[in-house]
């Protein structure tokens, strides 16, 4: 596997190393010792996948806030989309950056999505679809977003929006005093 640092601290894509003949190819796409290695969380608890009919489709931006430690590993299994990471932990030098990357099928890459990190995507297929695979168990009670197209972020997406759920489209303005208020509230109570 080859492992690329992404601009923001922590996160990565993962690319794996094709042996190819006749018959297609055949890749490694998970070593619990070159995750270590790297520095990557790799005790997964939890996989869902995500299917999204029509191109254009946005998911996001999603996150968990602690005491969750939740990252992701993120693979497009179906077609293409257009993957966004955002920084949203005050105390890392990309705090509010963004990192965006293509993933796809015929790549099979993935996407390290370390905790604390706003994660969404567009689809650029239709029928696309992608697994993850978790470290943590989500729970609803720690999930919240903001909305990817909030001026304080800057994220441009490659296509017109086709389709976007209410809930990713309605969340909150960003406040970044409410924000690094929450965020450390949460780290103090996890940590105590």
């Amino acid at each position: 596997m080859k492992f690329e640092a992404l601009p923001l601290a922590g996160a990565w894509l993962i690319s794996p190393e094709k042996s190819s003949d006749d018959r297609g190819f055949f890749a490694r796409i998970f070593c619990v010792e070159e995750f270590a290695a790297h520095g990557i969380e790799s005790r997964f608890v939890q996989a869902s996948i995500s299917f999204n009919r029509a191109r254009g489709t946005v998911r996001g931006m999603h996150f968990q806030w602690s005491p969750s430690r939740e990252s992701k590993l993120v693979r497009c299994t179906r077609g293409a989309i257009h993957d966004i990471l955002l920084d949203l932990r005050p105390d890392s030098p990309t705090f509010l950056q963004h990192s965006a990357v293509q993933l796809d099928e015929a790549d099979a890459s993935a996407l390290y999505i370390p905790p604390g990190f706003g994660h969404g995507f567009q689809t650029l297929s239709d029928d696309a679809m992608l697994q993850y695979h978790m470290t943590d168990v989500f729970q609803p009670a720690l999930a919240d977003g903001y909305c990817w197209n909030d001026p304080s972020f800057s994220i441009a997406l490659p296509l017109p929006v086709s389709i976007i759920a209410p809930r990713d489209a309605g969340y909150r303005p960003f406040d970044r005093a409410a924000h690094e208020a929450k965020y450390r509230s949460q780290a103090q109570s996890r940590d105590a």
